[in-house]
């Protein structure tokens, strides 16, 4: 079928109009390009393809820096230029927010850094490939095990931790064989390195001599823990574990922009070590007053910053070890509370803060959040989205209460990919 792309949309598929009124997904295609698609598979109006060939390329496509791009489920866009890549992501992102109602955007603007080698942290499988302890991701919409070689977008430290890893394989098989992840966290000059091994029934012993062997051949290893998987997905995802042995720091110390924050192994934070302190300059940069309030406040990213323009900062996070660690000394609050039950309780008080900075996960903060939010009325939104479906729903209830969109940033925390990251600026 030979078809002229349109558009890439949120995914990072290409789409073209086919006879009938299909709409036919192509991944790995460009707006522009003439291609010849294979039909895979149909759903009502909806057509899956695989390309065939390209008869007239555009200008932005590029040759892949990774060799297991395509097979690999990680990256959706290394066949285009950065510049395509900003600009496809923009454009997805007005189109999002047009479609969720919000007609008077103001203008996107785009930030970004280093498009390679820029991931702090990632998680790989283990698997015995020819009788031969191998690391890798999963194909591409598969759950089959893809042994890779190189990951370009993840800093040069995680690879080497994981050669490692791997040469370890016949001193001390009892443990690399009862891995079935291992993830690796670093610090953004690289200095100092995590592990995480996931296991389902961890050896008794040698997990102090397993780590101390891979510190010598990896001096940045600063400490290392086990998780025991409890109950796991389709795809081998693991969705539930039990704290295991643990060996040397619990966490490493991570500096981004002024600011040195503790990072226990494990919790969540920002994987783009190039990007990062602008993410907080954009969120924080400019805003003062007597109170903030930081919700969904992870390990207190934007929080360690309002203290110093705030006279107080109340963070709040359900699992909030490393906040409160992060946060002594100041004049901000840890609160370990889901956001839904602080707000609560905050609008039965009629509290108001100056500011309030939201980075929920991927499921946004939805109705409830954005009702509570209307009531309390605060005077500005920071708004910190990494989906754009969910933050154009949650916009356009916050928008209908009351507010106004005053700044949209794209902030392009995962080049590459087709994901993205907005900070969207909120008033009364």
């Amino acid at each position: 079928m030979k078809l002229s792309i349109e558009k890439v949309v949120y995914g990072g598929a290409g789409i073209a109009s086919a006879n009938g009124g299909k709409t036919v997904f192509v991944p790995f295609t460009l707006p522009g390009e003439q291609i010849e698609a294979k039909i895979t598979e149909e759903y009502g109006n909806r057509q899956e393809a695989t390309l065939a060939r390209i008869e007239s390329p555009s200008p932005d496509r590029i040759a892949p820096r990774c060799i297991h791009f395509g097979l690999c489920g990680g990256c959706q866009y290394q066949h285009a230029s950065y510049t395509a890549q900003l600009q496809i992501k923009k454009e997805i992102l007005q189109e999002t927010l047009e479609r969720a109602g919000l007609n008077e955007l103001p203008p996107i603007e785009t930030h970004a850094a280093e498009p390679w080698e820029y991931r702090n942290r990632i998680r790989l499988r283990a698997m015995a490939v020819e009788g031969k302890l191998r690391v890798g991701y999963l194909r591409r919409g598969s759950t089959e095990f893809l042994p890779i070689e190189t990951c370009p977008i993840s800093a040069p430290i995680l690879l080497r931790a994981a050669e490692v890893f791997m040469s370890l394989a016949e001193d001390f098989p009892s443990w690399t064989r009862a891995v079935e992840e291992v993830e690796f966290f670093t610090s953004g000059d690289e200095r100092k390195l995590q592990m995480t091994l996931l296991v389902r029934t961890p050896p008794i012993k040698g997990f102090a001599g397993f780590c101390e062997a891979m510190q010598q051949q990896l001096p940045e290893l600063a400490g290392a823990g086990v998780q025991v998987i409890e109950s796991v997905t389709r795809g081998r995802k693991s969705i539930r574990t039990q704290a295991g042995a643990s060996w040397g720091a619990a966490g490493l110390q991570y500096t981004t922009g002024e600011e040195t924050y503790w990072v226990s192994r494990g919790s969540f934070f920002q994987v783009n070590r190039s990007l990062l302190a602008r993410l907080v300059e954009l969120v924080t940069a400019g805003r003062s007053g007597e109170i903030a309030w930081d919700l969904y406040a992870g390990v207190g990213l934007f929080a360690r910053v309002l203290a110093k323009q705030f006279d107080e900062v109340v963070a709040v996070e359900a699992a909030g070890g490393d906040l409160a660690t992060n946060l002594r000394g100041s004049n901000a609050r840890a609160v370990a509370a889901t956001t839904v039950e602080f707000l609560r309780q905050a609008a039965l008080e009629r509290d108001r803060p100056d500011l309030i900075v939201m980075d929920p996960p991927r499921a946004g903060v939805g109705s409830e959040v954005c009702s509570l939010l209307s009531r309390i009325k605060a005077p500005e939104i920071v708004y910190v989205s990494c989906d754009p479906t969910t933050l154009g729903r949650d916009l356009r209830l916050m928008i209908d209460s009351g507010y106004r969109l005053n700044q949209l940033h794209l902030v392009d925390m995962f080049p590459q990919t087709f994901h993205q990251e907005t900070v969207a600026v909120l008033g009364r």
